[in-house]
């Protein structure tokens, strides 16, 4: 690299506070799905946060059906970068460069992710957005929030690489009658919990490895409060087998 290069190009540092916190279903990364809007009985809330919880801020933001979140991948930050990933598009199997990738092991660990508006509320002076079809760990901090504009950000030809496509699957989820019984007292505080169920399974959550292949492990995910027990009872079916209470 030519030394005039590199003295003009010095990297710089910039610093960010949070304008916001997640509050979302998924409490930890695992069934966490890949891509936003795959889930769309995933609801939560975007809670504005000090010098940013002003109403002013978010003014008109409702003529917009969508909004873009950047936000700081926190679960992962810790573990720092790699310049080389393994996608789960591609098996994970195959590496390929970090920036080619939506990876969390990023340089810089931000992501971005669009979600569905539903509403606005303020109440007690706490201006929070209802979202939903939401790929966002709980307490997810946020740095900034853009409108999504259709004409500029939906570029109908657009090569989309591995992941040209949106993900097909042909599995089946049920709930046997312990699942069944389980859910009854907690649909009405968990709108739609046995379709945000059904939808983060669909996704097969296990590691890309596994997918595809017989598997008999009991897997648990904790959504919201809860914690689901589930496992592969074929190829293309997924049994929920309880539903219990967090403690």
């Amino acid at each position: 690299m030519p030394e005039s290069y590199q003295d003009n190009n010095t990297a710089q540092r910039f610093q960010f506070d949070s304008i916001a916190t997640i509050e979302s279903p998924y409490k930890e990364k695992f069934a966490i799905p890949r891509q936003p809007n795959l889930v769309s009985a995933a609801k939560g809330k975007v809670v504005l946060l000090g010098e940013a919880n002003n109403s002013d801020l978010v003014r008109d933001i409702e003529q917009f059906s969508h909004l873009w979140l950047l936000f700081v991948f926190h679960g992962t930050q810790a573990q720092g970068w790699k310049p080389l990933v393994r996608p789960p598009r591609l098996g994970g199997n195959k590496k390929t460069g970090v920036l080619a990738t939506r990876s969390t092991f990023r340089p810089n660990p931000i992501g971005m992710s669009v979600v569905k508006l539903d509403s606005v509320t303020v109440v007690n002076k706490q201006t929070i957005l209802h979202i939903s079809g939401l790929d966002l760990l709980n307490g997810t901090p946020l740095v900034d929030i853009k409108p999504y504009v259709p004409y500029s950000d939906a570029i109908i030809n657009a090569n989309g690489g591995f992941a040209q496509q949106q993900p097909q699957t042909n599995l089946k989820v049920v709930f046997n009658k312990q699942a069944q019984a389980d859910l009854l007292p907690y649909e009405k505080k968990h709108a739609e919990l046995a379709l945000l169920i059904e939808q983060v399974l669909i996704q097969d959550p296990r590691p890309a490895y596994k997918q595809g292949k017989v598997d008999d492990k009991i897997y648990g995910m904790s959504l919201y409060d809860l914690n689901i027990q589930w496992q592969f009872v074929t190829l293309d079916t997924i049994e929920v087998l309880n539903i219990t209470h967090t403690t």
